[in-house]
Order: structure tokens, then sequence, then C-alpha cells
């Protein structure tokens, strides 16, 4: 059983929010983090603070697209009674949404004991940030990024929501880097991929924040670090939202790809000199 202090919260929570959405893996760095403070990374207690927090990231999501959520949410409780509007893209890309999101969540359940035991090994991270940075760099030079966010479809859904697997097997390889390279591969620019990973993220991130919250509380972690944690987030990925999406407009990914290939390295190398516990 391990106590998650308030003074450790505000510095998961600020991990939390700066890289929950950009393509480095959130749960790779509160992971190394964690290490380097000494707390145990495969406790089921830190396992659970760690999904719950993402909830204060998704609320940053929910609070920025506000306008866009209200809009989907709206065409497809109207196409629910009217047959007419159920050609609206939007209403099309509410259940693509939901159905998207079901794979990672039958895997999420099956492979549970496996997620929290063997693959949350530092190790699992270092390799996985490694290998994703890989699969972004020739995703990002393979990609014709011709399509825009009205063009997407109901298999460009499908995909980029299953990639999210990887990131949920492999902490290190990033959910945001899985899906935005497979948006990318299906030919899709940067900021519609960008967009399609945050929607497709909501779903997914809160209903694991909600599954966990349980053994969170269960298990050691009192509630003032979890809500101070969880408000950290919510203020720091606001911030990384915004920034993020001004920067996939006018950049390629070669800043993520080196800075992970780095993490990646120098995580090796402090695990092998014992500088880390695995």
């Amino acid at each position: 059983m391990s106590a998650i202090s308030v003074g450790q919260a505000v510095v998961l929570g600020a991990v939390e929010g700066v890289t929950e959405f950009l393509p480095v893996s959130s749960t790779g760095h509160l992971k190394i983090v964690e290490g380097l403070m000494g707390i145990p990374v495969d406790d089921d207690a830190v396992v659970g603070f760690s999904a719950v927090i993402q909830v204060g990231a998704i609320a940053a999501v929910l609070v920025y697209f506000f306008k866009d959520i209200v809009r989907i949410v709206s065409a497809w409780l109207r196409g629910l009674r009217d047959k007419e509007e159920r050609y609206h893209h939007d209403y099309q890309f509410a259940w693509w949404v939901i159905f998207a999101t079901i794979p990672i969540v039958a895997v999420g359940l099956a492979a549970k004991p496996l997620i929290q035991g063997p693959l949350a090994s530092l190790w699992v991270v270092a390799g996985s940030l490694i290998v994703g940075s890989g699969v972004m760099w020739a995703a990002d030079r393979m990609g014709r990024h011709k399509r825009g966010e009205d063009d997407t479809s109901f298999k460009d859904a499908m995909l980029v929501g299953s990639s999210q697997i990887l990131a949920l097997l492999f902490p290190g390889f990033s959910r945001s880097g899985a899906t935005m390279s497979t948006a990318l591969m299906l030919d899709l620019d940067r900021v519609a991929a960008t967009r399609l990973s945050f929607f497709l993220g909501i779903p997914a991130l809160t209903g694991a924040g909600i599954y966990e919250l349980k053994d969170a509380l269960g298990t050691g972690t009192a509630v003032l670090p979890l809500a101070v944690g969880t408000a950290v987030s919510f203020a720091v990925a606001y911030a990384s939202i915004a920034w993020l999406l001004r920067f996939v407009a006018k950049h390629s990914f070669n800043a993520f790809v080196i800075y992970r290939i780095v993490v990646g390295v120098l995580l090796f190398g402090l695990l092998g000199a014992g500088v880390v516990n695995s």
C-alpha cells in the first residue's frame, strides 16, 4: 500500500497535464517520475491515482472543445429521433467514437493483470518510447497529409481508436502518439489527426479514471492528493492542448521523435546503472 503526498500529487498532476496529449507518453513519464521519487510504479494505489488524475486532463479537453462537443452530441441526439439527421457527419462521428472505444475497453478489462504487472516495468517504458518514435517518424513521412477532419470515415475512427491498445499494453508507446501516427498513415493532416486523437481519448480515459477510482481511494491514496493532482492536471493540460494545436499546424513531429529517443536512452541508462528501480 502506497500513500501519495500532496507535494507528489502536484508534481504528478503537472507531468500528466503536460504529457497526456503530447505524443510522448503520459503513462511513461508518470512511471519515470514515480520511480525517481521512490514511488512503486506497480502499486494498485499508484496505478489508480495515475488513472484518476487523467480525468483532469480529459476535463480540459471537454472545456477546450466544448462547442464542438455540444455540436456533435446535439447532432447525435437529433439523429436518434429524426432519420434525416442521421446523414449528418456529426451524428455519424458520435457513433464512430463510441464504436472505436470498444476495442480498448475490451482489451483493458481482459488484460488488466498483465497491464498492471509485467508490462508496468520501466524497461517496457524505455523500449516503447524508442520503438514508438520510429513509428511516429515513419508515419509523419509516409502520410500525405491531404485529408481534413470532415474527410474522416468510420474506418479511420476504428483504426485510430484501436491503435490506443498499443499504449495500453506498452506504457511509453503513447496513446496520443499511437493515434496520431495511425491517423497520419491514413493520410489525415496533422491538425485533423491531433483533433481526432483528442476526441477518441475522451471516453477511453474518462472510463479508465472512473474504473480505477476504487483502487485509488481504497488502497492508500487520500482524497486531497487525488483532488490536487486532478486540478493541476486540468490546468496544465488546458495550456498544453492550446499549444499543441498551434504547433502541429506549422511543424512536423520531429521534435517529439527526438525527445522520446533521448528520454528512452536516458531511462535505459538509469535502469542499467541502478539509479531507478524498474
